[in-house]
């Protein structure tokens, strides 16, 4: 199963992302709890959280650091790379910070306020920036893709269970309009036949009278 992987970066950003996130989501509900003794325990959960997403986001750096300098690329990805990294170095920083400040304030017994909330809230939204660059690295740019899917024709197309593949490009629905079209050019072509035809002996013959028959008067 890891061989697919190049490194252990994949794996151990989903554990940032979640522990940290977890902890910024905790502490901010915890100022809305009327009954202190449950924003307590809440804060309590959300302090282990930062502590150990900071500990895993520690080996998250450094895996992604390894993936910088080992991961095969070329100009544009290795320029989103460098993005991604520098974002990643400053929310890690931001986060440490901010794992020092509450465990001073856990040390000392006291109680967070809102800029300690706040400065959590601003770091999440640089963990989710760098998330998001990171994702670009794979989906957009391919990178520590091993294989891609081949796409062969124009259409794609569907296999069905009697062993018949049909194509989005098969279908002609403008077939019934072609042959409407072609019967009406038939029916002009007839029409115009009809009247370009040279006269019958009938129509082309002199209107002669018997004898003995006065001629027509118009």
């Amino acid at each position: 199963m890891f061989q697919i992987l190049p490194n252990w970066h994949p794996i151990f950003v989903h554990f940032s992302v979640a522990l940290l996130s977890v902890a910024a989501a905790l502490h901010l509900a915890s100022h809305f709890v009327s009954k202190p003794a449950l924003a307590n325990q809440w804060t309590i959960v959300a302090r282990w959280n930062l502590w150990i997403g900071v500990g895993l986001t520690l080996l998250t750096v450094v895996a992604g650091v390894y993936a910088y300098n080992t991961v095969d690329h070329d100009t544009p990805s290795h320029i989103a790379m460098t993005e991604h990294r520098n974002w990643a170095l400053v929310t890690f920083v931001v986060f440490l910070a901010i794992a020092a400040w509450e465990y001073y304030l856990h040390r000392h017994a006291k109680g967070k306020g809102w800029l300690f909330t706040g400065l959590l809230l601003v770091a999440t939204m640089l963990l989710l920036s760098t998330a998001w660059h990171g994702g670009e690295l794979v989906y957009r740019y391919g990178l520590g893709v091993k294989a891609l899917p081949k796409v062969e024709g124009e259409g794609h197309a569907h296999e069905h269970g009697d062993g018949h593949s049909h194509s989005h490009d098969d279908a002609t629905p403008d077939a019934p309009h072609q042959h409407s079209d072609a019967g009406a050019d038939q029916h002009h072509d007839d029409a115009d036949h009809h009247h370009d035809a040279p006269a019958t002996d009938a129509e082309q013959a002199p209107h002669t009278h018997a004898p003995g028959t006065p001629p027509h008067q118009d």
